[in-house]
C-alpha cells in the first residue's frame, strides 16, 4: 500500500478553492490538476508500505494525536515550489500555525521508529493543486506568476482529525482513501 498522513479539508472549503483557482486552471499550463476531493494538506508521505504493517502505522498515529486539539487551518495565497518560473508543485497556502507544526513534528518522531527517516526539508505547510509535466519547459509558464498573484482566497476550516491515507494510482490520477482517523481532542 502507498500511504501518507494528511489533515483533510472540509468537502466545501476544497471545493471553494478549486472553483477561485479555475483561471490558473484555465491558462493551459503543462500540469496534472488535482480534483477538489484529492486536495489534503500531507503532514508525512510514507511510501510503498506491508500491509502488515497498518497496526503498527495506527498505533504511531494515535501516540502522534495525543493531546492534539482540534486545528484551525487558514488557507491563503498561491505560490510555486521550486519557482513560478519553473514549477514543479503549484500550491495554495496555508498559515503554519504551531498546533501544525507541532503535530508535524509528532508524526515525524512517532513514525521514525517504524523505519520513517525525518524529512530532511522544513515543513512547509501547502495544498498540492497541480504538478507540472516532467518535461514541461520554463517557457510554458510565463503566464502562471502574474495569475497567482491575481487569485485571491481566505478561508479558515476546523480540523478535527490527522488521517492515515492511501494513495492509489490511476491512470486520471491519484485517488485517496482515509484508512484510519485519529481525533484531535
Amino acid at each position: 500500500m502507498r500511504l501518507f498522513i494528511a489533515l483533510n479539508l472540509p468537502a466545501a472549503l476544497r471545493r471553494s478553492l478549486w472553483d477561485v483557482a479555475a483561471p490558473i486552471r484555465n491558462l493551459g499550463l503543462p500540469v496534472r490538476w488535482v480534483g477538489p476531493d484529492g486536495i489534503h494538506l500531507t503532514l508525512k508521505f510514507l511510501g510503498e508500505v506491508p500491509d502488515a504493517t497498518e497496526p503498527d502505522m495506527r498505533a504511531a498515529l494515535a501516540r502522534a494525536a495525543r493531546g492534539g486539539t482540534p486545528l484551525p487551518l487558514t488557507v491563503e495565497g498561491f505560490g510555486a515550489f521550486p519557482a513560478v518560473e519553473r514549477p514543479k508543485v503549484i500550491w495554495a497556502g496555508i498559515d503554519p500555525a504551531p498546533g501544525v507544526e507541532l503535530l508535524q513534528h509528532h508524526v515525524e518522531r512517532e513514525f521514525e521508529p517504524l523505519g520513517f527517516a525525518p524529512e530532511g526539508r522544513p515543513f512547509r505547510p501547502h495544498l498540492t493543486l497541480g504538478r507540472a509535466e516532467r518535461d514541461a519547459g520554463p517557457r510554458a509558464f510565463a503566464s502562471l506568476g502574474p495569475a497567482l498573484v491575481q487569485l485571491r482566497y481566505q478561508e479558515t476550516a476546523l480540523v478535527e482529525t490527522v488521517d492515515l491515507m492511501r494513495s492509489t494510482l490511476q491512470s486520471g490520477g491519484s485517488v485517496y482513501q482515509v484508512r484510519h482517523s485519529e481525533r484531535l481532542s
